[in-house]
């Protein structure tokens, strides 16, 4: 069970902190969606969510129809004024040079170490004599987060390679190897006027971990909160039809952090720079607690009657796959550590299915709805259908499975 100070940092987090540090748990990724006119206010407030609550490096990658392969590959890299220089290792060969200046009666045949094919190839990217010229040591830093903005806009090819790079975790271009970092999150931060809309190709929205639509009357607390240091006010936040002008300093990588963890106020300290709310290690132990939460066989039957039942409701079209029921006891497991508990109860499972189905529920047309085999009139289908969407038939679901007691 966590302890009461990690227990202290969860109560004050907000939804889009609490989607982020779900996929952050099990290393997975999510897509968030809101508004139209509010996509970029909300790609905003995940940078500031990702580089002030988690000490992440985040980058902004904005899609649409005309992106390319070359367009993504770039996108992902920070700028190399933010990236972490690694040193570089020392050369086996450089130390057996040297062996062979001490000791003249070495010997490596006919040709000596400094001529032939044992001598070392130059680099002409680096300069350096001593190591060879390599496409990743070329290649640039993977940012720690990339906000996919509007990945649903990208051609079919981009989002392939997409979700390459989620499953291998490795870029290739035509020129290096992208290699992403160990602690790695991409969201996709897309439009859609309501809650499961937004859509990506099919593999690789399935590979998606959960989804969140976020409500914009819920505000976006990191972004308020930044333009009030600003002296701004909450009503000079940019929206998506404001000017270029009030929203460059939002389109960069976010490079401060706003503030930490009071263990004496039980809250926020946004008053300094400090630690971030949630540390490495912080995530490090949640995720090892939802390893050792216990699950009861009668839970484990009620998730799977969830499963049944959304897979033959009669408005589904598919999308309740054997990755879905994966990632559906993943995220009830990880759930119970955020509520104090090292079980899990059925209310869980219940929130656990609204997000890992909200993205992948398929509504079927009233022409291919199973009673028309049998002579309904398409009209009345229309009619039973219409307004009904991936959150209404989780919901029904959940009215129509009985609950353990």
């Amino acid at each position: 069970m966590a302890d009461d100070i990690l227990l202290a940092k969860l109560h004050g987090v907000s939804d889009l902190e609490l989607a982020t540090l779900l996929s952050l748990i099990c290393r997975q990724h999510c897509i968030v969606s809101t508004e139209p006119d509010d996509v970029d206010r909300l790609a905003q407030e995940l940078q500031l969510i990702t580089a002030h609550t988690f000490a992440l490096k985040p980058i902004v990658l904005d899609c649409h129809h005309s992106t390319s392969l070359e367009d993504f590959a770039a996108g992902i890299q920070l700028p190399p004024s933010l990236t972490s220089p690694t040193p570089r290792p020392a050369s086996p060969y450089h130390r057996q040079s040297h062996l062979h200046a001490h000791n003249p009666q070495a010997s490596f045949g006919h040709a000596s170490y400094h001529s032939g094919r044992l001598a070392p190839r130059t680099s002409t990217a680096t300069g350096d004599s001593r190591w060879p010229a390599s496409p990743v040591a070329a290649a640039g830093e993977v940012a720690n987060v990339v906000l996919a903005k509007n990945l649903d806009l990208a051609p079919k090819a981009v989002q392939i390679q997409a979700l390459e790079l989620l499953r291998t975790r490795r870029l290739f271009t035509r020129s290096n190897v992208l290699v992403a970092p160990r602690s790695f999150l991409l969201i996709a931060v897309l439009s859609a006027p309501f809650g499961g809309e937004a859509r990506l190709t099919p593999h690789l929205n399935d590979f998606f971990y959960l989804a969140h639509w976020h409500d914009s009357d819920d505000g976006f607390m990191n972004l308020e909160a930044e333009w009030d240091s600003k002296g701004k006010g909450k009503d000079a936040v940019p929206s998506s039809s404001s000017s270029d002008d009030d929203t460059a300093s939002f389109e960069s990588v976010v490079r401060t952090k706003r503030g930490s963890y009071s263990d004496a106020g039980g809250g926020r300290d946004g008053g300094h720079d400090g630690e971030p709310l949630f540390t490495e290690h912080d995530i490090s132990t949640l995720a090892n607690l939802s390893q050792d939460v216990s699950v009861d066989v009668d839970v484990i039957r009620y998730q799977m009657n969830l499963v049944s039942f959304l897979r033959l409701h009669r408005a589904v079209a598919g999308g309740i796959s054997p990755t879905a029921t994966k990632h559906f006891g993943q995220l009830m497991r990880c759930l119970a550590p955020l509520h104090g508990l090292d079980f899990v109860t059925p209310s869980l499972v219940a929130l656990a299915a609204k997000k890992v189905y909200l993205h992948r529920i398929r509504v079927v047309t009233p022409e291919k709805e199973r009673s028309m085999q049998w002579g309904s009139d398409v009209r009345a289908i229309k009619e039973i259908l219409q307004d009904v969407g991936p959150e209404d038939i989780i919901d029904d679901v959940l009215h129509m499975v009985a609950t353990p007691l």
